[in-house]
C-alpha cells in the first residue's frame, strides 16, 4: 500500500502527524487532549466516514483507498477508533441504514458471538472483545434474524451504545476492549438488506492486517534509523553483520505483511463477502500479519536494546499496539483454523482450483 498512495491516505498522514506524532504521545501518554483534537479531524475531512457513499452521508472512498487511510493510521500507531468507525460505517450503509456522526464500532467480532433480532423487534445476544465499544456513540450489529420461508438471513442494526450492558475491558495496548450485552435492547434502525454472516468480521480483520502492515514499516524505519545512530566499539551498530541480518529479516516481515494485506483488500474490494476468495485471502492475511508482529516486535526490540522497551520510547507504543492487533477480530490460530476448515470442506480435488482462483 505504499506505492500510488491515494490523496485520501496522504490527508490521514497530515492528519495524524499535526495532532498524534508518536514521540509526543509516548512522552506524555496520560495527557489525552489529542485525542478529541485528532478525530474532529477525522470529521472535518471525512477520514471518518471514508467507506460511507457519499449518497449516505459520507466521502465514497473505494475499499482500497479506506485500507489504504487504515495503514497511514498503522504507521502512527495512535488510540483511536478509525478502522472501527470506517467498518461499522460500511456495513450501515451496505445495509440501507443512514450513518450517524461520531465514533461507532461494529460487532460481532469474535468467531461464535451471535447476536439475534427477534421477532419483537429486540436484540439477544452478547458481543466480546468489542474493540472501543464504549466510547462509541452508537454499534453496527450484524444480526440474525428469521428469513422468508422459514429460514434464516442477517440483518444490520443501529445500535445506541448507551441503551447496552457494557463491560469495560482492555486490549494489551491499554486501549478499549468490551464486552456488550444486547439483552432486550431496541435497535435505532433495522437494514432492509441482507448482509453477510461474517462481513464484520472479514473487514475487522483485514483492518488489523492492514494497521499491522503501517506500524511494522514504521518500526522498520525506527530500527535502521537507530542503528544507523547508535555507536558501539567505534562504529555504528549497522555496520556489524548480525545487525545487518536482523534488519534485513525484519524488512522481510513487512513485505509479507504488506503483500497480504494488500491482498486481503484486493479481494474484499472485487468479490463478495461470502465469496471462498475473500475467506481465503482475509485469513491469509490475518495470519500472515499476525506472525510478521510477532517476530518484527522481536527484531525490533533485539536492534533498540533495553532503551526500547521503555514506556516513554515510541517503539513501547508500537509493540503493544501490534501484539493487541494481533488479538483483535481473531488471532492466527482462529483463521488458521477457519481456512483448514474451508479446505476441509472443498476436499482434496477442491483445494488446488481453490487456490488457483484465489
Amino acid at each position: 500500500m505504499e506505492d500510488g498512495r491515494s490523496l485520501v491516505a496522504e490527508t490521514c498522514e497530515r492528519v495524524f502527524r499535526d495532532c498524534a506524532e508518536p514521540q509526543a504521545l509516548a512522552l506524555d501518554p496520560e495527557d489525552g487532549t489529542w485525542r478529541e483534537a485528532l478525530w474532529s479531524a477525522f470529521e472535518e475531512t471525512g477520514l471518518a466516514t471514508a467507506w460511507v457513499p457519499e449518497e449516505a452521508g459520507g466521502s465514497g472512498a473505494s475499499v482500497r483507498e479506506g485500507f489504504e487511510v487504515l495503514h497511514a493510521a498503522g504507521r502512527f500507531a495512535a488510540a483511536t477508533p478509525l478502522a472501527d468507525t470506517l467498518v461499522a460505517g460500511l456495513l450501515l450503509a451496505r445495509g440501507g441504514l443512514r450513518v450517524p456522526a461520531g465514533k461507532l464500532a461494529a460487532v460481532p467480532v469474535r468467531r461464535g458471538d451471535a447476536i439475534e433480532l427477534r421477532a419483537d423487534g429486540t436484540l439477544a445476544g452478547t458481543a466480546h472483545r468489542v474493540p472501543f465499544a464504549r466510547e462509541a456513540a452508537h454499534l453496527a450489529v450484524l444480526a440474525r434474524a428469521a428469513g422468508e420461508g422459514g429460514g434464516e438471513t442477517r440483518r444490520v442494526a443501529l445500535v445506541e451504545r448507551a441503551k447496552c450492558d457494557i463491560a469495560g475491558g482492555s486490549s494489551l495496548a491499554g486501549d478499549p476492549l468490551d464486552r456488550v450485552d444486547f439483552g432486550g435492547v431496541r435497535p435505532v434502525a433495522v437494514g432492509d438488506r441482507p448482509a453477510a454472516p461474517d462481513e464484520a468480521r472479514m473487514f475487522g480483520a483485514a483492518s488489523r492486517a492492514a494497521l499491522i502492515a503501517g506500524a511494522l514499516q514504521a518500526i522498520l524505519d525506527l530500527s535502521v534509523d537507530y542503528a544507523r545512530e547508535r555507536v558501539a566499539f567505534e562504529r555504528p551498530i549497522a555496520k556489524f553483520q548480525a545487525v545487518q541480518q536482523e534488519l534485513a529479516r525484519l524488512a522481510g516481515e513487512v513485505a509479507a505483511a504488506n503483500a497480504a494485506a494488500n491482498s486481503a483488500a484486493w479481494a474484499l474490494e472485487n468479490h463478495d463477502p461470502e465469496s471462498d476468495a475473500v475467506l481465503v485471502e482475509v485469513a491469509s492475511a490475518k495470519v500472515r500479519a499476525g506472525e510478521a508482529a510477532h517476530a518484527g516486535a522481536l527484531i525490533a526490540h533485539q536492534v533498540h536494546g533495553a532503551i526500547g522497551y521503555s514506556r516513554e520510547h515510541v517503539l513501547h507504543r508500537y509493540t503493544h499496539r501490534l501484539w493487541a492487533w494481533r488479538d483483535e477480530y481473531g488471532d492466527e490460530s482462529e483463521w488458521a483454523l477457519c481456512l483448514g476448515e474451508h479446505f476441509v470442506r472443498l476436499g482434496a480435488d477442491g483445494m488446488w482450483p481453490a487456490l488457483t482462483a484465489v
